[in-house]
């Protein structure tokens, strides 16, 4: 569905976990990002991100609720529903923090990731466990402000569905987005437009490309532009990951492959899609010259109504 005339795209942001490798923060297993969230100068730098993505121009700040969860808890070596609940609130709260820091309105997303592993289908546990999972964070998600919830980087179907589900059920608008291959596939081979299909049928608003290669999340875009699918969106993971195994976790900073003009560039090509952004690589220097492509003023923005 393309864009009505006149109208832009939202501005999502950046990556947080490369921005904060990039400022010296260790992102390992289990807690991954969500480890800034237990200490002081963590909560402070998670701040301090949000707020240069806010100052950039993003219209929606994701709160660093993707590994808020028992299970990262548990492996953790921690009994863990009660600390996780904690750091839910702790991550809505200061991205609401963030988005409140200047006039317009800034949307607050929580983050809801694969319960394993995001570049690992065959881990993806069976359905009963994931409805049980995501129906957690989403009722927590529910008793935070957050304005909408981002399933992201799903490699399956099947948990995007169960994820999509739990958001729906709280009541919470869900943008549901895909980890692709080159060939417009999930991770576990299913076709994006099937993927597609399926979450709209549970309920999404919105569905998006993240965290593939600009190349990849062209060819999965192409084949998700049509009336059907409904709205789109996309942030490519920009990472200069050359000599790199694919999707191999990596405990240091790599800089992007694109500068923030040619990514503005890239993006300006996608200008039919709804929510535009970045993930892995990006910086708010990303976001701010993709901003320059997309002005807004002082009134603040809204999410368009899905159809």
């Amino acid at each position: 569905m393309d864009r009505r005339s006149g109208s832009r795209p939202l501005i999502l942001d950046g990556g947080l976990g490369t921005e904060l490798q990039r400022r010296g923060r260790s992102v390992t297993a289990p807690w991954w990002t969500a480890h800034c969230l237990r200490d002081a100068d963590g909560r402070r730098l998670i701040a301090q991100i949000h707020t240069e993505y806010v100052t950039a121009g993003a219209d929606v700040i994701t709160a660093d609720t993707f590994r808020t969860t028992p299970r990262a808890a548990h492996r953790a070596g921690i009994a863990g529903h009660t600390v996780a609940a904690d750091l839910v609130r702790t991550a809505v709260a200061l991205a609401r923090e963030a988005a409140d820091t200047v006039r317009r309105r800034v949307l607050v997303a929580g983050s809801v990731a694969p319960v394993e592993d995001c570049y690992r289908p065959d881990l993806v546990p069976n359905d009963g466990v994931l409805r049980r999972e995501h129906a957690w964070l989403a009722e927590q998600l529910a008793r935070t402000s957050v304005d909408l919830v981002l399933v992201e980087t799903m490699n399956t179907a099947r948990e995007a569905v169960a994820a999509t589900r739990a958001v729906c059920a709280e009541g919470l608008p869900a943008w549901v987005s895909f980890v692709c291959t080159d060939d417009a596939r999930l991770l576990s081979g299913t076709d994006v437009v099937a993927a597609a299909t399926a979450v709209r049928a549970a309920g999404a608003d919105m569905v998006l490309v993240n965290c593939t290669d600009p190349a990849g999340t062209d060819g999965a875009l192409r084949r998700l532009r049509r009336p059907d699918v409904g709205p789109l969106g996309a942030y490519p993971n920009l990472e200069d990951r050359r000599g790199l195994p694919p999707a191999a976790a990596v405990d240091r900073y790599l800089p992007p492959r694109l500068t923030p003009d040619a990514f503005a560039e890239l993006c300006a090509g996608w200008y039919y899609l709804d929510v535009v952004g970045g993930c892995c690589g990006s910086t708010p220097t990303h976001i701010a010259a993709l901003r320059g492509r997309f002005p807004v003023d002082d009134r603040g923005v809204r999410p368009r109504e899905s159809g």
